[in-house]
Order: structure tokens, then C-alpha cells, then sequence
């Protein structure tokens, strides 16, 4: 059964969209792991304004659990601010 209500249990990537019911704004937040060249994780942030190219940050880690944890922490933090 695939539910599209349910959350992945370590998710690699994370889809975020905020609006406002006027529509002022439309903002979107992508994050992705990634595998490095050195055998540990990126994590790949890319935000801005929907329709438009977003600016992009990445933050090393030595393995992969320890950015998809700081991934569930972006996740938190994001929802808090209105993100869905």
C-alpha cells in the first residue's frame, strides 16, 4: 500500500512550499543529500521565490545518517515558518 500521506522514514530529499492565502508570497525550499567525492554526505539547499532560479548552500558531513539528520532538522525548523 503506498500512502501519500506518509512520511518517509530517511528521506534524501524534501519538497517545501510557503504561501500566503493573498498570494504575497510564494516561496520554496529544496533540500537534497547527496554522496560527496570523499565518501561522505552534502547536503544541497536550494531556496527562493517559486518561478524564479533560488540561491543554493551545501553543508559537508562525514556520512550520510549524520545529513539526513541535520535534514530532518532543516524539515522542523522550516514547517515552524509555515513550509509545507
Amino acid at each position: 500500500m503506498n500512502d501519500p500521506q506518509q512520511i518517509e522514514m530517511f528521506p534524501t530529499v524534501l519538497r517545501l512550499r510557503r504561501t500566503d492565502p493573498e498570494g504575497a508570497v510564494r516561496r520554496f525550499y529544496l533540500v537534497t543529500v547527496q554522496p560527496d567525492l570523499f565518501g561522505g554526505a552534502a547536503l544541497v539547499a536550494e531556496s527562493g521565490h517559486v518561478g524564479s532560479p533560488g540561491s543554493t548552500t551545501t553543508r559537508f558531513f562525514p556520512d550520510e545518517g549524520l545529513a539526513v539528520d541535520a535534514l530532518s532538522e532543516v524539515a522542523k525548523r522550516k514547517v515552524k515558518q509555515g513550509y509545507v
